[in-house]
């Protein structure tokens, strides 16, 4: 390890009384594992620091040997190292993380969350409730705001609502964790979460959605093709602009409710345009599942290529 990255990693462990390195940040984890030591600590205390070693090879490296230890996350309390993710939860269920973090651990707030069902959502759960022998429906929602619909019976501890005559429960995390939650059904996607309190992502939209707003005229939507023009000549969808140099000063003039939707041939190269639109502050970004291939099945004016 250089001197420079043992000077760095001692900065981080010795100024900051608790201090995670891990993959991605305390609101946005970028792995299973940091998302559970992260979630931990949150249930404890207010504030601590955070690094992504996604961000530093030199760092994500460095610290295994500074710690001898092999893997990631790694938490430090007042400049000792404790541990990774196992031995974070064992301490949390013996209690001996609170007093390590001079620290009682908190219940999670658990109001009850605003949810919306759409119409097809509701006849799609409604559908499938009848082999659920009258279990509500739970919705799970992860640390990475990763989405789960199933029956299930209420627990303790559980959030209860009715909403269009479903009966849905909740964990309190995830009750926590769902801000306004509205719930869609796409066909051949199946169901669709929103959350109000989820951090900006890519979201899909399907053939039938986008040429649905496009029909309707939509005028707080963009499309943007990603692809060259050898592929735009062989087709393209009506409406659709090239992506420019100049396109993300024009985004930036918009209202951010605008829906920024990219396109390509089958989906891929567009979702990592989105990724990238998204990391320069654009908020309302749309991929366009199964590219101008899925676009050409609902609108015969759109060859396939």
């Amino acid at each position: 390890m250089q001197d420079s990255t043992r000077t760095q990693i001692d900065d981080l462990v010795k100024k900051n009384r608790v201090m995670l390195f891990m993959k991605g940040s305390r609101h946005f984890p970028q792995c299973g594992f940091s998302a559970t030591v992260a979630r931990i600590l949150d249930s404890y205390i207010p504030k601590y620091e955070t690094f992504n070693v996604l961000s530093s090879a030199e760092v994500r490296d460095g610290i295994k040997e500074y710690s001898s230890w092999p893997t990631i996350p790694q938490l430090y309390v007042d400049g000792k190292f404790v541990g990774g993710c196992d031995i974070v939860k064992e301490l949390d269920a013996s209690g001996e993380l609170g007093k390590l973090l001079g620290a009682e651990k908190k219940a999670p707030k658990a109001d009850p969350p605003r949810v919306t069902l759409t119409d097809e959502a509701r006849a799609a759960i409604v559908a499938a409730q009848k082999e659920a022998d009258g279990d509500p429906l739970r919705i799970s929602i992860g640390p990475r705001h990763e989405y789960d619909l199933f029956f299930d019976a209420k627990q303790p501890g559980d959030v209860a609502l009715e909403v269009s005559g479903i009966a849905i429960v909740l964990d309190a995390e995830s009750a926590a964790r769902a801000g306004e939650l509205s719930v869609a059904f796409v066909d051949g996607q199946g169901f669709r979460l929103d959350s109000s309190k989820a951090p900006p992502r890519v979201k899909g939209m399907s053939a039938s959605e986008l040429k649905k707003a496009l029909d309707a005229g939509a005028k707080d939507l963009v499309l943007l093709d990603v692809r060259g023009e050898a592929e735009r000549k062989l087709a393209s969808i009506p409406g659709d602009e090239t992506l420019e140099p100049s396109t993300l000063e024009k985004l930036e003039s918009l209202p951010e409710s605008t829906r920024v939707v990219l396109y390509c041939h089958s989906g891929s190269r567009s979702r990592g345009v989105a990724e990238q639109l998204l990391a320069r502050g654009v908020k309302n970004v749309f991929n366009l599942e199964g590219g101008v291939v899925a676009y050409s099945s609902v609108d015969p004016r759109v060859p396939r290529y």
